[in-house]
């Protein structure tokens, strides 16, 4: 299969022919329909993450179940399916007490000493984050996917598999934003703006949007928002602070930098949470003051939306589906593989929302 190789950090990703193996037990083989660009994959493409290599990045990507291993009884061949990151064994602390996101067991990858998923030639590829996405064929274990309707469109579709289950999930589990509450994302791309489109779900009553870009802003009112201000101005957290007559219920940071964590804590209200979504630099760090202790602030992570994936993904596809949820206005550009540099560049820049990369 054709597959865009990272061989270091900090260099051009390559398309390469790679072999892929066939499936053993609760593993399934997934022809790739549409991938998005994601800037977790920067942050491992740009050095910012240590990762082995080489390897195929990518990981927010919907497919076509081709072949099943033994015991797989999840999906079939045939089958739409989402896959997602947050692979869980189903028998860890985390999943048992509901926090499946959470898992980070062996057992949903190969054994020591087993062949390896992915070679190119007789040399291993290292597969990122349980899936290796930017390749035609994903190998994967059974509880890294879930089917869905096969209605969804597939390009949106792979939204759901990273920015939407983490934007909106923020909203829906981690947060549990309740109606009339008041919100604010930090930061519109793909993540931000899918948080922004899930607080109006939820019936939030004031939304705010924070970003530098004026294109994002005028986007996050078309999903949902009802106010949206510069992040950049020296007075946005205050303007926050004056819109909802003391600051936000909950505040949403979808950047990943340190002052903008900061932001989400200023612009918080007595009792406030700021969930931070972010992958931030490793070495940074974000707290509270001793008068936000006092006020009763709270401070969180937000991985992956603290998603159940198996049902989250497929009420996502329902709520796009009954036109609540806007997959549509998200994308902003559709390329092949071959592409692949081009999208991270355009991710670089940082003017784009999401684009996506489609086989054909």
């Amino acid at each position: 299969m054709k597959a865009a190789v990272l061989f270091e950090a900090n260099t051009l990703l390559s398309i390469e022919d790679v072999t892929v193996s066939k499936p053993t037990a609760h593993e399934v083989l997934i022809r790739t329909m549409a991938v998005g660009v994601c800037r977790s994959d920067l942050h491992f493409v740009d050095g910012a993450y240590p990762h082995a290599m080489p390897t195929i990045p990518g990981h927010e990507a919907c497919g076509v179940v081709e072949a099943v291993g033994e015991e797989v009884r999840g999906v079939k061949v045939g089958d739409h399916v989402v896959t997602c990151l947050s692979a869980f064994c189903g028998q860890c602390e985390f999943c048992v007490t509901g926090r499946m996101s959470l898992c980070i067991d062996a057992s949903v990858r190969r054994p020591k000493g087993a062949a390896p998923r992915l070679m190119l030639g007789d040399r291993p590829i290292a597969q990122m984050l349980n899936l290796s996405a930017y390749a035609e064929m994903m190998l994967v274990h059974e509880h890294a996917c879930v089917a869905i309707d096969r209605d969804m469109p597939m390009d949106r579709a792979a939204l759901l598999g990273c920015a939407i289950t983490t934007g909106a999930g923020a909203v829906f589990n981690t947060t549990d934003v309740t109606p009339g509450e008041t919100v604010c994302v930090v930061g519109c791309g793909g993540i931000g703006l899918a948080a922004v489109n899930a607080a109006k779900i939820a019936g939030a009553g004031k939304i705010i949007a924070l970003d530098p870009v004026p294109e994002k802003r005028a986007m996050a009112e078309k999903l949902g928002a009802t106010h949206s201000i510069d992040a950049l101005s020296d007075t946005a957290a205050d303007e926050v602070v004056a819109i909802t007559k003391g600051g936000v219920h909950h505040a949403i940071e979808a950047v990943g930098r340190a002052q903008s964590a900061a932001t989400a804590v200023k612009v918080l209200r007595r009792g406030g949470t700021a969930t931070i979504l972010g992958m931030m630099p490793l070495g940074e760090k974000v707290g509270l003051s001793a008068m936000d202790l006092l006020s009763g602030k709270r401070l969180q992570g937000g991985f992956m939306g603290s998603n159940r994936f198996p049902v989250d993904i497929p009420r996502l596809v329902d709520f796009y589906m009954r036109g609540l949820l806007d997959l549509d206005t998200i994308i902003a550009d559709r390329m092949p593989l071959e592409r692949i540099n081009d999208a991270f560049d355009e991710l670089r820049r940082g003017d784009t929302t999401r684009s996506v990369i489609t086989f054909s």
